[in-house]
């Protein structure tokens, strides 16, 4: 075995490139981490072949000193922090002072710069220490030309052209969206991809994430003691096949963060199901002593000193957001400005409960009686559909026994009936098991079901559980079930579609894990089983019940499987329809 001996420092920092410099993206990333932290209000990108013929960044930064030079380019040297205090509490993008070093050390490094009080700017060579005047503007301007050209093995790793510019496009979308104050442009073998002025977080968004996601977007705003989370929510219309959409940012960092994302993926677990995955922008400010960056080379890992905290906080305030009524987004927005000084809210707790299922029809006739169906008499006045108390409006007729047709303020207001229903039981349900054992309706005739062994054995042995959520269920031979019970809110079900695919559910599961683990996910299945089915038909008042019962239910927007359960049409949009102004 050879003897001990130092590395040659170029071979040190080929090495450290390896974790800094993983592609091209990397480099891009490093480069316009270091330009906003120069101060920088305009970045301009410039890339050749994806970024491994050039990379250049020109920013209007505070520029860096012509004797400073020379050090920028030599490994563990910045500016940003100098002590240890300075690292537990960091605000920058980069303090480790490696990057432009790894860069030097596997591409060739031109890096020029002037200062405001400088007469002229100053550049250096990646593979020289001579520093030499230039024509510059203020700001600074790095040049890194055929990157891994000293170590092919690298460069044999890199992707195709095309995969390469992709990936450098998301790191200018990710920093874009974290500094909408910032001017960027994006040019890539001399076409313009992207101009993105300086301006407003939402406009800037929009930009990035396009319309589409807006339409479906939830603002949210929510801060508490040290803590405040800001951005965007889509709700689950808007869900996605992958991950790409999901932009999380501690600080004004992008990370990758398994708390974070863990967070956000149980406040979606009411409304998003199955293998779709949820789209957002979110940022989440602490103070720098609170979380810990440097756990990674390419500091997209986090540590929290309170990680459980963390996580607690992002759940609650994501799933606030996500959980206001149809219409109650200004209702909120004021209730929460009122307690923006207080580390616990209980803002749901005031919000309106629905009322019972059954459609109350005293209550329903102070508002329904003139409201007929959808070819009513023509001299019969519809309720004010600028009532701010019924932002889904008044229902008009039902479609097909599908669907209910209403007008609000706006236009149109188009309901799938089941959908609707199936999330305001899911809620209630949820509601009652937290307060104790779900209410039961005793059945004057018990209902008895064929059965087989395995749902015999079943029903014996979850006896327990089924209690607990309202249902008696027992043995009544060889190949039967009696069904004496079922919760009140379901009465009105298909039992035995209901029964069967409870115990479906219970069959999967050890019975200590029912309640607890499993418990959304059987609610779930009795929710749409209980829920109006299609081709039932329902009068005006009811159909209006359901409407004022959407409007006081969380997560409304959305049955228990993702999907939206009422859409909007503007005037607009109908006018649109039939050509009307053309």
């Amino acid at each position: 075995m050879a003897r001990i001996h130092p590395l040659p420092d170029l071979l040190v920092s080929q090495i450290a490139a390896g974790e800094v410099v993983e592609r091209p993206a990397s480099v891009l990333k490093e480069l316009i981490e270091n330009s906003l932290d120069a101060g920088a209000t305009k970045i301009d990108v410039q890339l050749e072949q994806g970024g491994v013929r050039l990379i250049r960044i020109a920013d209007d930064g505070h520029g860096i000193d012509a004797d400073d030079l020379a050090l920028a380019l030599t490994r563990h040297a910045t500016s940003k922090i100098a002590s240890l205090d300075d690292l537990e509490r960091v605000a920058s993008y980069g303090f480790r002072g490696e990057a432009l070093a790894s860069i030097a050390a596997v591409a060739r490094v031109t890096l020029g710069s002037r200062t405001a009080q400088a007469a002229h700017g100053f550049r250096i060579q990646g593979d020289s220490t001579k520093v030499e005047p230039a024509a510059l503007t203020s700001g600074t301007v790095v040049e890194v030309a055929d990157l891994y050209f000293n170590t092919p093995a690298r460069r044999k790793f890199l992707k195709t052209e095309a995969t390469e510019y992709a990936h450098c496009d998301e790191v200018l979308r990710r920093m874009a969206l974290a500094n909408p104050g910032v001017t960027f442009g994006f040019v890539h073998n001399g076409s313009v991809r992207r101009r993105l002025a300086a301006g407003e977080a939402q406009r800037r968004a929009r930009e990035i994430l396009g319309d589409e996601f807006f339409a479906h977007a939830r603002a949210l705003d929510d801060p508490a003691g040290p803590l405040r989370l800001h951005g965007f929510a889509a709700l689950p219309a808007y869900s996605r096949s992958g991950r790409d959409e999901q932009y999380f940012y501690v600080n004004g960092r992008f990370v990758r963060d398994k708390v974070l994302t863990h967070a956000a993926r149980e406040a979606y677990a009411d409304i998003l199901h199955g293998s779709r995955h949820p789209a957002y922008v979110l940022f989440l400010e602490l103070d720098p002593a609170g979380v810990d960056v440097n756990v990674h080379p390419a500091k997209t890992e986090v540590r929290f000193r309170d990680s459980r905290g963390i996580h607690q906080f992002i759940f609650h305030a994501l799933q606030r957001a996500l959980a206001v009524p149809p219409g109650m987004q200004t209702a909120m927005s004021t209730a929460q400005t009122a307690l923006n000084t207080q580390n616990e809210r209980s803002y749901f707790a005031s919000l309106p409960r629905q009322s019972p299922l059954e459609v109350n029809q005293a209550a329903a006739t102070s508002y329904l009686d003139f409201a007929r169906s959808a070819f009513a008499d023509a001299g019969q006045s519809m309720p004010s559909v600028a009532d701010g108390n019924a932002p889904l409006g008044y229902a008009l007729a039902q479609l097909q026994g599908i669907y209910i047709l209403a007008q609000n303020e706006t236009g149109l207001v188009l309901v799938d009936m089941h959908a609707a229903h199936e999330r305001i039981l899911y809620e209630r349900i949820k509601q009652q098991l937290d307060a104790g054992p779900a209410p039961a309706q005793a059945l004057l005739v018990p209902l008895l079901l064929n059965a087989g062994s395995g749902e015999i054995a079943t029903a014996a042995e979850h006896g327990e559980a089924l209690a607990l959520l309202g249902f008696d269920i027992a043995p009544m031979g060889p190949q039967q079930l009696v069904v004496r019970s079922v919760p009140a809110l379901l009465a009105s079900g298909d039992l035995p579609a209901l029964v069967r695919a409870l115990l479906a559910d219970l069959k999967e599961f050890p019975a200590s894990r029912v309640i607890e683990a499993r418990r959304n996910e059987l609610l779930s299945t009795m929710a749409c089983h209980g829920a109006v089915r299609a081709n039932r038909m329902l009068s005006v008042p009811e159909m209006n019940a359901l409407l004022r019962d959407m409007e006081a239910t969380e997560r409304a927007d959305q049955c228990n499987h993702g999907r939206p359960t009422w859409v909007q049409f503007s005037l607009a949009d109908l006018d649109k329809l039939f050509l009307r102004g053309r």
